[in-house]
């Protein structure tokens, strides 16, 4: 296949992904909760279980009024959904779904170029809540950066174990790497990446900066219309990424049985399973306040996953 041609369908397949999948995560979000909670409201749109659920809310954000305030730094307030949106679109673009460089690009430092450009992502944030000329967005900012600040170095931690054990960078490697009792061996690193990539996210429980009840949606709180949901499609396509790399690292992948035919269906089978957790746990779990999202971090997180580093030394040195 002509190099180009090739090059234009790996985009055009991995926007499609980026369009779609944040977006079906929003629609099983709404159906979840409805039955989880007893919400009857998701649940009558459009007839059916509620098929136009989705459909509705892109019509209500699309009627709302587009609104800056007079005092805002216009320029930075309108760029910054862009920023928290686009670094998952480039993420997505690493991240291997299938063998056979089913990838929308192999990168030989893979891992390190999906963390860096996941955290651009909360400039997004810091530009809102800057430019908004509202001392709570800037309060909620501020909370996300320091929430950042926590929660960066044990998800760096736990990616390192496993680049460690698989001895490359490169994400195809390291699911190539994979074997079935790596599952158990890097667990409690998977579980850190999982809920430090939540934090990141500001998914409950750790919604602190977006406190609606508090802090009335945190750094987004001047945002109206479709702005405001550019910042809601950010979060659900960071799911898509937290998901995707989880399954990358820690669960194999591709790996599955007719891996040579249908890998990129137990990769998708796998993060949609991870996705409903997401939203198992906003149903199930309340916030955690400020001072016990930070003692969670530096307490528990950073030794757990510095703990799961030195196991992986252990484990490559007596395999070697």
């Amino acid at each position: 296949m002509n190099d180009t041609l090739d090059v234009v369908l790996r985009l055009v397949a991995v926007l499609v992904v980026f369009l779609v999948l944040p977006l079906l995560v929003g629609q099983t979000e709404h159906k979840v909760m409805a039955h989880m909670q007893g919400r009857l409201g998701p649940m009558y749109a459009g007839g059916f279980h509620g098929w136009a659920q989705l459909v509705a809310d892109g019509v209500k954000f699309a009627q709302k009024e587009d609104i800056v305030p007079a005092d805002a730094d216009r320029r930075v307030f309108q760029l910054a959904p862009a920023v928290a949106l686009l670094p998952y679109l480039l993420v997505l673009i690493a991240i291997p779904v299938g063998p056979h460089g089913f990838v929308g690009q192999a990168l030989d430092a893979g891992l390190f170029f999906v963390l860096a450009v996941m955290g651009v992502g909360v400039l997004g944030s810091l530009m809102a809540g800057w430019a908004s000329a509202n001392k709570f967005s800037l309060l909620g900012a501020l909370r996300t950066a320091a929430q950042l600040m926590a929660y960066e170095l044990p998800m760096l931690l736990a990616a390192a174990s496993v680049a460690m054990a698989a001895g490359t960078l490169s994400l195809p490697g390291i699911v190539e790497s994979y074997h079935w009792w790596w599952t158990p061996w890097q667990l409690a690193g998977g579980l850190v990446f999982f809920c430090a990539g939540l934090a990141e996210l500001q998914r409950p429980p750790f919604d602190m900066p977006v406190a609606d009840s508090e802090i009335i949606f945190g750094a987004y709180t001047e945002y109206t219309g479709l702005r405001f949901a550019l910042f809601l499609l950010a979060e659900y396509a960071g799911i898509v990424v937290l998901c995707g790399l989880t399954t990358v690292l820690f669960l194999g992948g591709w790996h599955g049985p007719w891996a040579g035919s249908v890998g990129w269906l137990w990769t998708l089978l796998k993060a949609a399973v991870l996705a409903f957790v997401v939203i198992w746990l906003r149903v199930s779990y309340p916030r955690l306040r400020e001072d016990q999202l930070q003692k969670l971090a530096w307490t528990v997180l950073i030794p757990v996953s510095l703990a799961q580093i030195a196991l992986t030394g252990v484990v490559k040195v007596v395999i070697s």
